[in-house]
């Protein structure tokens, strides 16, 4: 096998690959199927709720902004 012949057929390989992935458009009305809460970055809202309390507790700070205070509560 010569070398052009062997990168001609590792490209269609390539390509074949590529194009056997799958892609799809998803129409408006079907992404709430395939938007399923537990596929979200915080899954469980309350859960960030208390872990972000927690942090502001224990750091003074406040994620993504700022707040004052001490963390043992007194102002």
């Amino acid at each position: 096998m010569t070398r052009r012949v062997r990168i001609a057929a590792v490209g269609l390989l390539t390509l074949a690959a590529l194009a056997s992935t799958g892609c799809v458009a998803v129409k408006p009305w079907e992404r709430d199927l395939l938007a399923r809460r537990d596929m979200g970055f915080e899954p469980d809202g309350l859960e960030a709720k208390r872990e972000a309390h927690i942090y502001w507790s224990k750091e003074a700070s406040m994620p993504g902004g700022s707040g004052g205070g001490g963390g043992c509560g007194c102002n």
